[in-house]
């Protein structure tokens, strides 16, 4: 991510009647919509934790790259990726 990159200033939150939440009794993480439910790991979990509408792109991906002790493109890669996937769901908005 670069200065000059919009994306990296972006600030991805839940819209609204979306949320995270976290079935005890099957020990997991799903994505709640209208009518729809996806299921998620820890890691999905971890990155839509970040998306508040407050933290930007750019800062979500270096606190995990903290949180995670890994490569910083990697994480930017595979949180991108994932982020893109929701927001053609309609289940992220950037």
């Amino acid at each position: 991510m670069t200065a000059d990159d919009p994306a990296a200033l972006c600030r991805p939150r839940l819209p609204r009647g979306v949320r995270l939440h976290h079935d005890a009794v099957r020990g997991g993480w799903t994505i709640l919509a209208p009518e729809r439910v996806l299921e998620t790991d820890a890691v999905g979990a971890d990155i839509l934790k970040r998306c508040d509408g407050v933290a930007t792109l750019s800062e979500i991906v270096d606190d995990l790259a903290i949180a995670f002790d890994a490569d910083r493109a990697d994480i930017e890669r595979d949180v991108r990726a994932f982020l893109a996937d929701l927001a053609e769901k309609r289940m992220l908005e950037p």
